[in-house]
């Protein structure tokens, strides 16, 4: 068989298997999250000259736990058991041993939150790319869309994020960007990531100093 023929259909069943997993969890780790994933991993890779044999599946599977740790309310780690979960996966499709250990890192290793060190170049690349779509406007539209999944406030900036907990009510937008988002910029793990970092931080902090200002300043009495 044609090695190129054999790669489409070989991606082409990985984009199956991770539809069906992310559309049990919909919303804001649905299906276009980790095709946003894996293209910008794969843009990365190439830049990086790193294995994308390695990184398509590992961007693609990256987030198949993620309705487990949904419905456990996040006592379960979505990396953790989306790495357990890929290994037969992966293992059906005939990749070779260390293939799999080397993606099943790259998954379990991916968590802003995780306790796994990126330790490779391809595990380092999906860190940044999965970061990147947490951040910016597509972070943000993310963020909010989470928050109404779990039924959430709209925002609660009077709130010390310490003294609220996720899958809560108080688990809004604003406190994904106190507890994380605002936090992606320092993490990022590549030259490129780094840089699209930056730019999209400070959209973010433009964003919420406007959503204080339009909900607390009171524009109507001109005090804008």
């Amino acid at each position: 068989m044609n090695r190129n023929k054999s790669n489409r259909d070989l991606l082409k069943k990985l984009q199956r298997i991770s539809k069906h997993y992310c559309l049990q969890e919909g919303g804001s780790h649905g299906p276009d999250h980790s095709e946003r994933v894996f293209r910008t991993a794969m843009a990365i890779g190439r830049s990086m000259k790193a294995r994308l044999d390695i990184l398509a599946p590992s961007a693609l599977l990256h987030d198949i736990g993620r309705n487990q740790e949904s419905r456990s309310r996040g006592t379960l780690c979505h990396a953790d058991r989306g790495a357990e979960m890929a290994e037969p996966i992966l293992r059906d499709l005939g990749y070779p041993e260390d293939d799999i250990l080397s993606i099943c890192h790259c998954i379990r290793a991916h968590r802003f939150r995780s306790a796994t060190n990126p330790e490779t170049p391809e595990a380092k690349i999906l860190f940044d790319a999965d970061k990147l779509d947490s951040i910016g406007a597509i972070g943000i539209g993310r963020a909010f869309l989470f928050a109404g999944q779990i039924g959430s406030r709209l925002h609660n900036p009077d709130l010390d994020p310490a003294d609220t907990t996720s899958y809560s009510t108080e688990d809004t937008a604003y406190r994904e960007f106190q507890v994380k988002m605002s936090r992606v910029k320092g993490r990022m793990l590549t030259p490129i990531g780094r840089r699209l970092a930056r730019r999209r931080h400070e959209f973010m902090e433009l964003f919420f100093d406007e959503l204080n200002r339009e909900i607390y300043d009171n524009e109507l009495n001109g005090n804008s």
